[in-house]
């Protein structure tokens, strides 16, 4: 409610004043006038006449008036003729007849009937117009116009027009008190309190959102890196948004932010880490620190970097989710880059930062646990306190539509329900310098938290509500529909290793310290870089590992598992046991040239090589030539040795080996040199070295040919492995994985 104060003293005065009934319009005069209101649009107009005691009329357009006469204070409604004062209007009045300042506006003394009278209107204080009535004047009654406008806490008079340098704007009041401003500096600029604009824009990357420096609104659709702002005017400088995704495979959200300088690279990325020379990380603080004429600093909730160059200073700022670049300097620059213009997504990708793979499109099922009405209310608090303060500065449609197109896909969880608000409230507090309080009760939770792996994000645990690294949604999709919590086994040499993924663990509440293989004491290690849990075994420590053969392999094989808890003890995290083997293929028969051979076995998993060479001397020093010429009944030794096999568990058998007069095995004319792992007994010059003692083995003979034939023989072996138990080779459990043979040849010169 609002009303109209008259009292009787020596100022005419309008002031807007603040009362338990509403806002109220004082008006004091000289005399105790009487007072009269006549309609004229939105002016207040005042008839002022001389009489001997107080009373208010009120005059209609239509020539009829109401008088009501006060001999003490009283209050009388004006809701049929309000009164428009200043941009405010009144629809009561307050008579009082008190006035505690009475200054004297008179030089004469009051008895002379021609003295004049000074009367001056004043809003907040402030004189507006000032007016000099004779004393005959008021005697017979006067009508002036004292009405204007208000604009700003600022006050003009009607039918005026002036420039104002403090804000750069041209002010007009109309004849009928009505105030318009119309603003030199556009959008992106700020006025510079003397009349000239320079730039002051706000770029806000939200989730994956961007919301560019005139307010347009665009989201990014894929997992690539765009330019965000460089202009000709910086040279140099470069700043660009990497996006990935998170919770859901078909939405990014903006990971890391990245500024280059004169070819230096600084980043930006979660958990307030700035990241260097390809990996080095710097210490930050609160207190600056300069590097390459970027100056970095680190509060409880953001990473600052600031760039002053050319006139211009940018500043970007980022949380590990938001980022916001604010621009100012020099006004008529030209800007490129998405803070510019946020719907040229393809022109402006970054193929350094984007991988091969970055656009591919993903379709996840939409979340039954969002309701999107709440969602919309949620976000429609932007429009009201404590963040309506900023509605003049910063509009708050685009991140209101940002955030309830967001939060209706991507569930509401890591803080991001909070996240729209903040880059709002950040927004205004870079553009204009107002602060929103009162609206949050703790920064980002990740600030401070542990450095996640590329293929991990900061979040909140569904179960603890703590943050940890979970598992962003594309890497979670390779291992969780296949119930796998990493990679498959590796087996490479004369080791076995699994890796699984802590991320994948957590997600089941398993803590990886509780895992160990068959050997309790052989427990996972945890890269401290990918966050990776690696358990494994070899030939110097076993961790318990059981050999076994079956019809064609021989396996080795191990187990993660928790550990086991004694009867009676509690347990606070999920029993797991992954069974893991890797296993050896039998040997191929092998085929020997005259030339050394050798055979790549690929065992599934596992490898090993297998080789076979003759020498001309029986300690296997001098190898044979492949131009050498042999001699009839000259003895040479053929040796068939193993590599990548562990010594400790295998054997090597040599099963058979026999001569041919052409290089299929299956000749017409075979000669047996061994046979059921022995020396043929009807041949005395074989002889048979090492079998099934370790990795390696060799026999020798002496050279023949075959009748009527020319010199050329070809030599076949066939290879076993077998499962040692002490120094004994336990062939009874070997059976051969194929029973091809593969073959060398062995070209013996003219004898």
């Amino acid at each position: 409610m609002k009303r109209l104060t008259v009292a009787s003293c020596q100022l005419f005065e309008f002031v807007k004043h603040k009362a338990p009934v509403g806002r109220f319009l004082q008006l004091t005069a000289c005399y105790s006038p009487s007072f009269f209101c006549r309609a004229r649009g939105q002016k207040a107009v005042w008839v002022i006449v001389s009489c001997l005691f107080l009373f208010l009329s009120i005059v209609f357009r239509s020539s009829a008036s109401t008088s009501q006469t006060f001999r003490s204070s009283g209050e009388i409604n004006l809701s049929s003729c309000p009164i428009h004062f200043y941009g405010q209007r009144y629809e009561k009045a307050y008579v009082s007849h008190t006035c505690s300042h009475v200054p004297i506006l008179h030089s004469k003394p009051q008895s002379n009937i021609n003295m004049s009278q000074v009367t001056d209107a004043l809003v907040n204080g402030l004189t507006v117009s000032r007016q000099t009535f004779q004393a005959s004047e008021t005697n017979r009654g006067i009508i002036t116009d004292v009405s204007g406008c208000r604009l700003s806490g600022s006050v003009y008079l009607t039918n005026t027009t002036i420039q104002d340098l403090r804000t750069c704007s041209t002010i007009t009041c109309d004849v009928n008190g009505v105030a318009k401003a119309v603003p030199k500096c556009g959008p992106n600029e700020r006025c510079q309190g003397d009349g000239s604009c320079a730039w002051n824009s706000v770029c806000s990357v939200t989730a994956s959102t961007i919301i560019d420096f005139s307010g347009k609104r665009s989201s990014i659709p894929d997992r690539c890196g765009y330019s965000l702002l460089r202009s000709p005017s910086l040279p140099g400088l470069h700043v660009t948004g990497v996006f990935k995704e998170r919770r859901r495979r078909d939405m990014s959200l903006v990971d890391r932010v990245i500024l280059n300088l004169d070819g230096n690279e600084i980043s930006l990325e979660q958990g307030g880490r700035v990241k260097v020379l390809t990996d080095f990380k710097l210490p930050l603080s609160s207190s600056p620190l300069h590097f390459h004429g970027v100056e970095l600093s680190k509060d409880q909730a953001d990473v600052t970097a600031k760039i002053a160059a050319s006139n211009f200073t940018v500043t970007v700022l980022f949380d590990g989710s938001s980022a916001a670049i604010h621009l100012t300097g020099p006004n008529g620059a030209t800007f490129q880059g998405l803070c510019e213009n946020s719907t040229t997504l393809r022109q402006v990708r970054v193929s350094q930062y984007s991988t091969a793979d970055c656009n591919a499109e993903y379709q996840d099922a939409p979340d039954s646990s969002i309701n999107c009405n709440n969602t919309v209310k949620w976000c429609d608090v932007l429009q009201r306190a404590p963040f309506d303060i900023c509605s003049s500065n910063i509009n708050p449609q685009p991140f209101m539509s940002a955030c309830s197109e967001t939060l209706c896909k991507y569930p509401a969880k890591d803080g991001l329900e909070c996240q729209f608000l903040e880059a709002y409230a950040k927004a205004c507090q870079l553009h204009s310098g107002v602060r929103v309080e009162g609206w949050r009760t703790q920064t980002s939770y990740c600030t401070a938290f542990k450095i996640c792996s590329s293929h991990e994000f900061c979040g909140l645990d569904s179960h603890s509500q703590q943050p940890r690294c979970l598992c962003r949604a594309i890497f979670a999709s390779k291992y969780k529909p296949i119930g796998r919590f990493g990679e498959p086994i590796v087996c490479e040499k004369k080791s076995a290793s699994v890796v699984l993924a802590n991320c994948l663990l957590e997600d089941e509440q398993i803590d990886y310290t509780t895992l160990h293989l068959n050997d309790q004491t052989c427990r996972g290690e945890m890269d401290n870089m990918t966050h990776m849990v690696t358990f494994g075994f070899d030939t110097e420590k076993s961790c318990g590992t059981l050999i076994m053969a079956n019809d064609t392999q021989i396996v080795y094989k191990n187990a993660i598992m928790t550990k086991t808890a004694t009867t009676g003890e509690i347990v606070r995290h999920e029993k797991l046991r992954v069974d893991f083997s890797c296993y050896l293929s039998q040997p191929e028969n092998i085929i020997f040239c005259f030339s050394s051979m050798i055979q790549h076995v690929s065992s599934g998993q596992w490898s090993y090589n297998l080789t076979m060479k003759a020498y001309t001397s029986s300690d296997l020093t001098t190898q044979l030539d492949e131009k050498q010429e042999l001699d009839l009944n000259q003895q040479i030794c053929v040796e068939l040795k193993t590599e990548g096999l562990d010594g400790n568990a295998v054997s090597v058998v040599t099963d058979s080996c026999w001569a041919t007069d052409q290089p299929s095995p299956t000749g017409n004319l075979r000669y047996d040199l061994i046979k059921n792992s022995c020396p043929n007994p009807d041949d005395e010059t074989i002889k048979v070295m090492g079998n099934g003692q370790g990795t390696s083995n060799y026999f020798c003979f002496n050279t023949f040919q075959f009748s009527g034939r020319n010199s050329e023989v070809f030599l076949h072996c066939k290879v076993e492995l077998c499962i040692k138990q002490g120094d004994n080779c336990l062939l009874l459990t070997f059976v051969l994985l194929s029973p091809s043979v593969t073959w060398t040849s062995l070209r013996i010169p003219s004898f």
